[in-house]
Formats: C-alpha cells, structure tokens, sequence
C-alpha cells in the first residue's frame, strides 16, 4: 500500500505540458531523420527519468527532517510522472494490441493519481484521511498490474509441460508463505475489529501484496534468465514496491513523510516503466548458451522456505494463513518427487535405445514369473546378431543404433503379450516364453530368424540379415531353477548354434563341455603365444602370365600339445575377444620375418604376405616397429605385403590413412584382401596407397557356371587394371577356373588347385619342383594418379 506525501497537485499541469512538448509517435511515412529524432528524445526522456529518481533519493537524505516543498513536493512529483509519461508512449508506438502494456501504463497512471491525491490531502501536520479516494488509486494499480502479469503469464505458460506449471505454482506459494508470516501483526490487526470499509480496505493491501509477490516468484520460476534483462526490470520494480508496502504496514503508526522509504515506489515506479518501453523492442537474441538455473532454483527455495514456515509455526504462533500456504507449496514440492522417482525407477528398468528392458528389468522380472509358473514349462532364447560389428564399422553406430531399434520392434511383434522380451546389450536380447515346451520354443525361435531375415533400410542401405542371428534355448525347469543358469546354458548353447550355423540350438548336456572347451582353449590360448606353438604355412600366389611365383601368404596355425594342428577359424574369434590379436600379429610378423630372411639366404627369396588385424590401426607406432623389424633381418621392405581388410579402412578411415601411407612410404606393399564383401565405398581405392587387391573367393567359385558372378570378376579385374592395381584371385580350386582368369587378365592366382597351404619345408619342395623363382625385384611406388 502506498502512502507517500510527494507533491502539489499543481504539477499535474507542468507533467501535462512537459508530454505535449516530448510525446513521440510513429506514422508510415516517417524518414530516417524523424526516426533518427524520435529515438533521440526517446533515450533523453529514459535519461531525464532515470535523473530526477536518483535527484529524487538523494534529496530525501540530505534535506533533514521536515516537509521539503522542492524534494517532497515538486521532485517527488515529476519523478513519478516522467515514467507515466515514458509507459504511455511506449503504448502509443505499439498501438492496442499489447494488453499487458496497456494494463501497465493505466497502473502506474492510477498509482501516480493516487499519490497525487494522497499529497493534496495531506494536512499540516502530515496526516491524511483513511480510507480515501486514494486508495482507490492504490487498489487499482494492484489490480491492473496483477491483470498484466495474468496476460504475461498466461502468454508464458501456453503448452507448457506440467512440471513448468507446478514449478510455478510452487514458487508462488512459498513466496507467499513468508511474506505472509511477516505481515502476520498487520492481518492480525486488520482483522481483530469489526467488519467495515477501513478494515476492508487495511486488509486488502496485504492480501494485495501476496498475490504480487506470489506473480513475481511465479514468473521467476517459469522465465528463468532466458527472457532477458527487461524481465528483471519488472521483477525487480514489482519487488522494490512490495517491500515498501511491507515495511510501511510494519511501522503502521510509526511512518513519517519526507524518508528514504518515500523513494523506493518512485524507483519502483521507473523500474517498470523502463519495462514497458523495453518491451516494445524486439527481444535480441542471447550471444551466449544460458542456464535455467533460477527456474531450477526458485522452486527448490520455495520449498525450503515453505518447510521453514512449517518448523516456525511448531514453535511460535503463526498465522492460519501463513501456515496454509506453506502446506500447499510442500503438497506441490511433492507431486514431481514421487513423479521423478517413478521416471527414475522406469529409466532404471529401461534399455535407452530400444525402449525395451536392460538386463536389470530381465533378471529382476523372470525370477517373478517363474516363481508364479512354478509348475510350467518355460523357455529362455538368448539371440545374437551375428557380425553387426561390421554394420557398425562400415556405416557407422548411428546405423548400427538404427538396426538394433528396428530388430527389437520385429522380435516384439512375433511375441506374445505376455512373454518377456529384453535387450541384455549390444547386439544381445534375451526373451522369456512362458508356458513354452522345447517345440514351441524351437517353433519361435524359426519364427523369429524369418522375421529378421527380411532386408532392414537404413539409411538407404539394404541389409540382409538372414542366417546372422544365432539363438540359444534353455528350458525350464529341466535346465535350471533360476535366471543365471537358465542364461549360462542358453549362452552356451548360442555359441554353438553359432559356430555351427545352424542358427538356433537348444541346450544339452554337450554344451557344457563345449563351453569348458571354449575357456580352456582361451587359456591355453595365452600360453600359446609366448611358448613357440603357433606355426606359419605358406600359399602361393602363381603369376598367371609367367607361371612364376614370387609371392606367398602366411597363414597362422596353432600346433595344440594335445588337440594336435588347429585351423584359424577354431581360436581366431577367441584371439579378439581376449584382445590377443595385437600379440598375434606381432607373432605371426616376426615369424614370416623370419622365413623371410631364410628363403633369401638360400638365395631364392620370396615376398611374405601377412594379413593386419583391423585393430592394428589403433597402433601408430606400427610402421616403425615393422620397418625396424625387417631392418633387424638384414631384409628391404619389398619382402613384406600386408594384407588389410574393409574393416581395416572404416570407422577411423584418417588415421588408417596416416598408417598406411607410413607402411607404404617405407616400401611395404598394401593389399586388400577380402575385396568385395563390404559395405565400403569404393573410394578408399583412390584415396589409399594400395598396390593390389584380392578379389574374394565367393566371387570366383561360382564364376565357372555363373555369367552374372563372371561378367562381376572381370569387371573387377578391369576396375584394379584402370587404378594401376594388381588383381589376386582367391579360391581357385579347378582348371577351368584358372583358364578363365587367365582369359580375363587376372594378374595372379591363389587356391587349393595350385598348392593348399603348407610349411615353409613342404613349399620348398613344391618350389623345387617348378623351378626356382626369378630375383625378387623391388616393387614400384605407385603413381598418385593410379591410386
């Protein structure tokens, strides 16, 4: 409420003179000089405002006790007039369709008539009638301006999530709440008498201060620091007013005119008339990210001081509407509490991409059902996605997320309602059938391969999955009483359904030594590795214009103490999932190295093709190492081809790139083995220094009787030829094939139909027999335009 002596009522003239002399306006014909001249006397009149405040405070320090006609009269008067004036121009160049403007403007011109009125009234002795027209004035400013901020907040609040208006709503109230225990004496007072229009109008102001300080948290808590400085000015204004009021109604009796406090309505006053003007500009844009810190912190300190209300009122009285109010703002507090911790406990049970649930849902869910189904059968499937790394590699993870979303769509609809379907991780899901005999899981999981091996888009790309998803099967409760051993056995039983491919398998008792196979072959695995048991055999490559060979690849075998000669395809996938096979690859290098510097001691030296794992490329310390490993053996870096498949390229194609124009820079001879079977772009073949590709064998088996898989082969062998690369064919196991390579210009051959893979003794031999190769001769860089 406001009570403050400021002037003569003759000043209304002088303000009235003053808004002919600086009103401004806008019109659509105005040039840039009028502009120029409006935004001029604009920013002087914001000046002369600002000035006559700050004029207006000082005066009332420095002027001692006692009316001051100049200070309380006169200054008092215009400082409050200015910033009508400034909010009804800024109305006029906005015309009538801001609400809130025109709400605002006829509540500072209420306050200012108000006041007006209130120092007119005012006798000698500083005291005036209560209640009064003025206070009519006063009331209505409350009521206009908490109009204007109905408008601003409601336009705010329009689709706003809930969570935004409980926040406001908490604000509001816990703002309310302590303001209302320290107007507790001024409504105890107002409302001890009886009923009449002085106690009427002695309790609306508090009440009227509520709702303003209640509007203002409110907006704090919706707005936050993104709607700029002009909010602040309003909030700001808004609060200077209600502390005045506050500490007015707290002297009560004790009020005198002529105070600092008689300055902080008039510095309220401005603050929202620059408000105003500010408003109607454009909101600029923020040059740098915000927070919504306040949003987040105005809530958090309502409540605290709601739960504050509540232990003051356990120890002093306080009053029922204080109390009430903060009861309200704990109630709200609540509500998002326990709805965040249901959003927490569901994001807890949730995979993130799928949707579906994490393994902590499955292993929390399943024991519940078998528990209510003692007596059913059930059936876990653990399923698989066979090489998806090579999705994610080749196209990327946004891909591979992309592949696994639409999988867990397709398993879910060949489920029932009540089976439990979850995704364990990566590429892994496990679903629970309830009721399920070994038939009917068998039967699902069919079911689910065919659902899957129909081709998924993404990205534009079609990918087969047929015969990629390896599922296994345990039952219950034959196989296990419990979630872990049902997935150990269903685990086991996947491997083997994936090392057989026959896509799904069902648990036996067999598995379990298969799985103990598996773990004790990873062990020996390691010991391999530094006890000399993994041996290198040898394939030729036969030059296919010559006869000549000049080439072997070295392909690793493991000579198992007890197991006797193991195949790479029996401990490679081991080897990389034990992160081994940068160990392998240093050993299968030093050992081809060596053989190396054999063969050209004996005078017939042949150029050693090693294949380099993909996960070489994290080593950029590679190239060095294999450069002084082959200085160490007295041998030239033309000795050495390493073969490097897509996967090599992809994901991580720069430093790739920087690996192999290092290997390459050293004289080391690039191939790509495997070419074809990608999903790779074909323009690593003019980015990359390679030297030679090796078309795969599934293209060459069934060139024979095959015209499509022919005209694929020789028109890969004319790709190679155009780039000024060479040409190996894979698998060629017969004459007809190797008489049609010869035919397509194939430069080199490789397969069981010129030699099987053997040991560096049998090749000599097999050498021997054919006749001596012709000198190694260093092979040529590579012009850059062939590439």
């Amino acid at each position: 409420m406001d009570r403050r002596p400021h002037g003569r009522p003759g000043q209304v003239a002088l303000i009235g003179v003053t808004s002919t002399g600086t009103s401004t306006g806008t019109s659509t014909g105005m040039s840039a000089g009028d502009t120029s001249i409006r935004g001029l006397a604009r920013t002087l009149l914001l000046l002369l405002a600002g000035l006559l405040v700050v004029a207006y405070a000082v005066g009332l320090v420095v002027k001692g006790s006692g009316f001051s006609p100049l200070v309380d009269g006169w200054l008092a008067m215009v400082s409050e007039w200015v910033p009508v004036l400034i909010a009804w121009l800024a109305l006029r160049r906005v015309g009538g369709g801001r609400i809130e403007v025109a709400l605002a403007a006829a509540a500072l011109t209420a306050n200012a008539l108000a006041d007006t009125y209130y120092l007119a009234s005012t006798d000698s002795g500083g005291a005036a009638p209560f209640p009064s027209p003025a206070d009519a004035g006063y009331l209505l400013f409350y009521a206009l301006m908490l109009g204007a901020l109905a408008v601003l907040v409601n336009r705010r609040l329009r689709g706003s999530a809930w969570s935004v208006l409980l926040d406001s709503a908490v604000g509001s109230l816990g703002a309310a709440a302590v303001l209302a225990v320290l107007l507790s004496p001024v409504l105890d007072s107002t409302t001890s008498g009886p009923v009449s229009l002085t106690m009427a109008v002695a309790t609306a102001y508090p009440v009227l201060d509520l709702l303003l300080v209640a509007a203002v948290a409110g907006i704090v808590a919706t707005h936050g620091p993104t709607s700029g400085r002009r909010w602040l000015l309003l909030v700001a204004g808004l609060l200077i007013f209600a502390a005045a009021d506050t500490a007015f109604a707290l002297l009560g009796g004790g009020y005198l005119v002529g105070t600092p406090l008689d300055a902080s309505w008039n510095i309220g006053t401005l603050l929202i008339a620059l408000w105003v003007d500010r408003s109607t500009t454009p909101l600029p844009l923020p040059s740098r990210p915000v927070t919504n810190v306040s949003a987040l912190a105005v809530p958090a300190v309502s409540t605290l001081a709601g739960l504050g209300v509540l232990l003051l009122a356990s120890q002093v009285p306080v009053s029922g509407p204080a109390v009430g109010l903060a009861g309200a703002t704990m109630a709200l507090a609540a509500i998002p509490l326990v709805a965040r911790q249901r959003v927490l406990r569901l994001l807890a049970r949730t995979d993130d991409l799928t949707g579906l649930r994490n393994r902590r849902a499955f292993n929390t869910d399943v024991p519940l059902r078998l528990a209510a189904s003692e007596h059913r059968h059930s059936a876990l499937l653990l399923l698989d996605l066979d090489r998806f790394k090579e999705v994610n590699d080749s196209l990327g993870h946004d891909v591979g997320d992309r592949l696994l979303i639409q999988v867990g769509i397709r398993l879910s609809q060949q489920l029932r309602s009540g089976d439990l379907l979850a995704r364990l991780g990566g590429d892994e899901f496990a679903i629970l059938l309830g009721d399920s005999t070994r038939e009917d899981a068998a039967t699902v999981a069919e079911k689910l391969r065919s659902a899957l091996a129909v081709p998924f888009t993404l990205h534009g790309i079609a990918l087969q999955t047929s015969v990629s998803v390896s599922i296994g099967i345990s039952l219950y409760p034959e196989q296990g009483q419990d979630v872990i051993a049902l997935l150990r056995k269903a685990d086991m039983a996947m491997y083997k359904a994936k090392t057989t491919h026959t896509g799904h398998k069902v648990y036996d008792s067999e598995d379990d030594s298969h799985g103990d196979i598996r773990l004790r072959t990873l062990q020996d695995l390691r010991f391999a590795l530094t006890d000399d048991q993994l041996v290198l055999h040898y394939q030729p490559k036969v030059d296919l214009v010559t006869g000549d060979v000049q080439d072997v690849e070295a392909l690793v075998r493991w000579n198992h103490p007890t197991r006797g000669m193991l195949m790479p395809d029996q401990f490679i996938e081991l080897v990389d999932e034990a992160g081994l096979m940068h160990a392998l690859t240093q050993e299968v290098l030093r050992k081809a190295l060596d053989q190396a510097a054999v063969w050209q001691a004996q005078g017939h030296p042949l150029r050693i093709a090693v294949n380099l794992s993909a996960s070489s490329r994290v080593d950029m310390e590679l190239p060095e190492r294999i450069g002084a490993m082959i200085s160490a053996r007295g041998l030239t870096a033309a000795a050495l081809t390493l073969e490097i498949t897509e996967e090599f390229l992809l994901n991580d194609r720069d430093r790739a790139r920087a690996i192999l124009t290092r290997l390459r820079g050293q004289g080391i001879r690039i191939s790509v083995d495997d070419f074809g079977t990608g999903y790779s772009s074909l323009a690593y073949l003019r980015d990359l220094p390679i030297e030679e590709l090796k078309l795969d064998q599934s293209f060459v088996f069934p060139m024979v009787d095959d015209a499509r898989a022919a005209t694929l082969v020789s028109s890969a062998i004319a790709l190679a030829h155009s780039l000024g690369l060479r040409m190996v064919a894979e698998g060629v196991d017969n004459m007809a094939a190797y008489d049609k390579l010869i035919g397509y210009g194939c430069d080199f051959a490789q397969g069981y139909h010129l030699s099987r893979p053997v040991s560096a003794a049998v090749l000599d031999d097999w050498l021997a027999a054919r006749g001596a190769p012709p000198e190694l001769v260093p092979a040529a860089p590579v012009a850059p335009a062939a590439l």
